[in-house]
């Protein structure tokens, strides 16, 4: 192995022996010197790693090289650097050494790129600075890198929790890390404090290898000793890394449960199709008898039906169900299932039995036929609703959804036509819902029909007036169902109004004095009998009255236009002073003489020979033309 200043070699020694003349010749320089260098450096992988060494004491001339101390203890020196004149200058020995190769900085600093797990060593700075002494300290460079994804292998297998001695569980895997990691295991959540010597209940074993990348690799398999409780467990395990300035990590690997191999210890037998809580079914209906025993793996499963004491297998099922499609009223009775399973102790039940009780009802039966025809005021024997069925209905009568009594008889006396409708007997059974039945008839009343006229339409405040126009209607009610006829042509035929029993016709008409006389007839028959109704007009007054009425209004509004036109005709001729004027009092035109009042000498006449003298006068003037 080299020493320190090997390297140096007879192409130093002139160098040093004139860097020791000079310090002689300068003994104010002769100070110790000292360096400042990071004892620990820490870095992740692919980081930039720069190593300082600071010299101390400030030597005017110095030599500083930089050393890589391997594994095995040796000493391999990387940079050297010569401090004079204030610089400081230096070179690398090894470059291709190192990919990418080692630096030194203007510093003396030796720079790492891109730092590898291959890096961690120790790095010696060494300074000799003549009289001024030798200095000389390391720096450890710790390189960390952070594993890939934890994996989990987990067994495969079915373990059996009848196995007295701990099973292995999974191998948990963390790749490619430095430091090596951590592996711990978990169930449910909660950590599992398992230790490396192996016994009966739980233990581990790990192992790591060193990656060509010189990174490490972890595996570590779980063993355990099982219970029925871990049946629904869920596992995982975690790998913990190391980070630089006492940092942690943690990479959870997936969780995964394991198949368990355990002995039935308890068995449930119950009916899955819908029912009551008292275990009726529905004739008719798909029941599906369901059993689970709450072993692992799922055991076979035996159904059977007791029967005069005895098991009769029904069917055998891997998935511990059997269906009865249309369940009919004889497969009542009890219905068992077993749970096939040889492991199960001997003290445990794998056999349960239940009661099916299928629920029936057939169909109803009356006592008189689906129409009942009966006369008017007469009483009815009692009407019976029969109905068969398990467990025992209940009866209800209604007519038009109201109730009328409960129980399976019907009394009906006085029967009016108000009792004529569609009675309706329903049977029901209040512990099975959904199951009933219902069955009718028609109670038909026979009787001579009874009428009910409606209101005129319109009905006027001051009387009918002939011309007038009116809608009367008419309505009645009887079985045969009534023929309504009219006095009067243009009735509507009789209509059903809803389902009542009442028909109605309807008879549009103008008012007449003959009406008013005499009214119109609405009358119902059937083969029974006959009921009518006159609707009375009272007085009604004449259309001719109203004519003169007319003819009175239209000679008011000819006198009015007149007067209008008049009072015109003097608005256009004032411009000749007094012409109205004139003509109002009777005066004679200018130039004319006065005639005199005496004598056979009218006014009439006055008139009519002023008038003929303009004439003669006046040629082409008309009427009101120029009479001034």
């Amino acid at each position: 192995m080299e020493p320190p200043d090997a390297g140096i070699g007879a192409r130093g020694a002139p160098r040093l022996l004139w860097l020791a003349l000079l310090l002689a010749v300068h003994p104010g320089v002769q100070a110790e010197v000292h360096l400042s260098v990071p004892s620990l450096v820490e870095a992740m992988q692919g980081e930039p790693v720069t190593l300082d060494c600071e010299v101390l004491g400030n030597p005017n001339q110095y030599v500083l090289e930089w050393f890589l101390t391997d594994r095995s203890g040796a000493r391999r020196r990387l940079a050297s650097a010569e401090y004079r004149n204030s610089k400081l200058q230096g070179s690398v020995d090894d470059p291709g050494s190192r990919s990418p190769p080692y630096q030194l900085d203007s510093q003396g600093r030796l720079v790492l790129a891109k730092v590898k797990v291959g890096d961690e060593r120790d790095y010696g700075c060494v300074v000799k600075a003549g009289a001024a002494g030798t200095a000389e300290a390391t720096a450890s460079l710790r390189v960390f890198a952070k594993p890939e994804a934890t994996e989990v292998a987990p067994n495969k297998g079915t373990l059996s929790v009848m196995d007295e001695s701990a099973q292995e569980i999974a191998t948990c895997t963390s790749r490619n890390g430095n430091p090596a990691p951590q592996i711990s295991w978990y169930r449910d959540g909660q950590h599992l404090k398992v230790p490396m010597e192996m016994n009966q209940d739980r233990y581990m074993t790990s192992r790591t290898v060193r990656e060509a990348s010189g990174l490490l690799s972890l595996s570590s398999t779980l063993y355990l000793r099982l219970h029925k409780k871990d049946r629904n467990a869920s596992f995982h395990c975690a790998a913990q890394y190391s980070l630089p300035s006492g940092q942690h990590g943690r990479l959870d690997s997936p969780a995964f449960h394991l198949t368990l191999h355990y002995p039935t210890e308890h068995v449930q037998f119950w009916l899955g199709s819908p029912s009551t809580t008292e275990g009726w079914v529905r004739e008719g209906d798909s029941v599906h008898l369901l059993c689970q025993g709450d072993g692992s793996p799922s055991p076979e499963y035996t159904f059977f039906r007791i029967q005069n004491n005895e098991e009769h297998n029904v069917n055998v099922s891997l998935e511990g169900n059997l269906t009865l499609k249309a369940v009919r009223r004889d497969q009542s009775g009890v219905y068992g299932c077993r749970v096939e399973d040889y492991d199960a102790a001997d003290e445990v039940q794998l056999a349960k039995t239940l009661e099916l009780r299928v629920a029936y009802l057939d169909p109803l039966e009356l006592s008189v036929e689906e129409q009942l025809p009966v006369f008017l005021n007469s009483s009815l024997t009692p009407i019976h609703c029969s109905a068969h069925g398990l467990p025992e209905p209940t009866l209800r009568w209604t007519k038009d959804s109201v109730p009328l009594a409960d129980g399976p008889t019907l009394l009906l006396s006085d029967v009016t036509f108000d009792s004529a409708g569609t009675y309706l007997c329903e049977a029901s059974t209040p512990t099975v819902p959904l199951l009933s039945r219902t069955r009718s008839f028609r109670l038909l009343v026979q009787g001579s029909p009874e009428l009910k006229p409606l209101e005129m339409e319109p009905k006027p405040k001051d009387g009918w007036t002939e011309g007038d126009e009116v809608r009367l209607a008419c309505s009645a009610r009887g079985y045969p169902e009534p023929t309504l006829t009219w006095s009067q042509q243009g009735g509507t035929p009789a209509e059903p109004i809803g389902d009542t029993g009442w028909v109605s016709s309807i008879l549009t008409l103008k008012v007449t004095g003959t009406l008013g006389r005499e009214g119109v007839t609405c009358e119902a028959s059937n083969v029974h009998g006959k009921a009518s109704h006159i609707f009375h007009f009272g007085t009604v007054a004449p259309q001719m009255a109203q004519a003169g009425v007319a003819v009175m209004a239209v000679a008011v509004s000819v006198g009015l236009l007149l007067l209008v036109v008049a009072a015109f005709y003097c608005m256009r001729r004032k411009g000749r002073p007094g012409c109205c004027r004139r003509a109002e009092k009777g005066a004679p035109p200018p130039g004319e003489p006065e005639l005199s009042h005496s004598g056979s000498e009218r006014p009439e006449h006055t008139g009519l020979l002023i008038g003929g003298a303009s004439g003669g006068t006046r040629s082409g003037s008309g009427g009101f033309g120029d009479e001034c």
